[in-house]
């Protein structure tokens, strides 16, 4: 599948089975539990894709049903939690304190810049965040992991006298290497047929992270021509180029939240913490929620047409302000 300016809008599961292999190095936008391309992620589990190396920044639920699901041999993150629903992600706790799944951390910002990195070409970017911690000195990889896989840098990161002597006064930095995914997978709130994608409110690391990857793949609220986004084309995020694949998904970051359009869904998200804190309780959950359904409209049939529309966002807000979040 090539970049070009032609229709790109396709039924997501094409779109996972054209573009994610098994062993793929792949990235997911949102931020814990906002924006999560959930559709997607669970689109990733019932295709049954295996030995995936996940990048997320700070993601929460996309993570970690992921996780639970056994998608995920490799992850490299900021931070996995859903807020006070799962503080740490529960399988990906699970996952890490059993051994089943590899983990690098670094801080928030190392994982913006990383993303940056990529986005811009480039091996790597400098920081001063991480010295004086234990994340540089903590690898999750070992080095001959690295060298097995020749999409792992040689290192976590590297720290080096300042190149420029004492100016700025910063005697030491630290440089941290460029992400570049094989695919990065997104949600929007509104995406062209040619690709052009808009994103209302905050981006979080999104637009780094597609600018950064080999292919992308965007789940979009609303699906419109292109000339209905060159009206106030600042307000667009992508250009054509950096897509692939255009996917038409309402509520497609649903039970997180989607910025204007829904809320995040606290009953599903509570109830979801209960399940995955046993195991056989939580593969009764996939074979539910997603082993049991063919597709995103058939999973939303399964949730409360109440509850779905308690989440609904106010215009002006951009969020349910009467909203029952406990």
């Amino acid at each position: 599948m090539t970049k070009d300016d032609g229709n790109k809008a396709m039924h997501l599961s094409r779109a996972i089975q054209d573009l994610v292999e098994d062993g793929s190095h792949i990235s997911i936008g949102g931020f814990t539990i906002n924006r999560n391309p959930m559709a997607a992620v669970y689109e990733l589990i019932r295709q049954k894709k295996r030995n995936l190396h996940l990048y997320a920044h700070s993601n929460g639920q996309g993570v970690d049903e992921l996780v639970g699901a056994g998608v995920i041999s490799k992850l490299e993150i900021a931070y996995g939690g859903s807020g006070r629903f799962a503080p740490t992600c529960i399988r990906f706790k699970k996952a890490v304190q059993e051994g089943s799944m590899a983990v690098e951390d670094y801080s928030n910002f190392q994982m913006t810049l990383r993303f940056l990195a990529g986005a811009l070409g480039v091996p790597f970017l400098p920081t001063r965040s991480g010295m004086g911690s234990d994340i540089l000195a903590r690898w999750g990889f070992s080095k001959e992991v690295r060298s097995s896989d020749p999409k792992l840098p040689d290192k976590k990161a590297v720290v080096m006298d300042n190149p420029f002597g004492d100016w700025a006064e910063t005697s030491k930095v630290v440089l941290v290497p460029a992400i570049r995914p094989d695919v990065t997978i997104i949600h929007a709130q509104k995406a062209a047929t040619d690709g052009t994608v808009r994103i209302k409110g905050l981006t979080f690391a999104d637009v780094e992270q597609a600018k950064a990857a080999e292919h992308v793949i965007v789940t979009c609220e609303e699906l419109v021509e292109p000339d209905d986004l060159r009206d106030n084309a600042d307000l667009n995020n992508l250009p054509p180029f950096c897509v692939d694949a255009v996917c038409h998904v309402p509520l497609g970051a649903y039970p997180t939240a989607c910025y204007g359009y829904y809320d995040y869904d606290p009953k599903y998200l509570k109830a979801y913490a209960g399940f995955a804190r046993e195991e056989d309780s939580f593969l009764g959950y996939l074979e539910k929620f997603v082993f049991g359904i063919d597709s995103h409209e058939r999973f939303l049939a399964l949730i409360d047409p109440e509850q779905l529309k308690n989440i609904e966002a106010d215009p002006r807000t951009g969020y349910a302000p009467n909203l029952d979040r406990t």
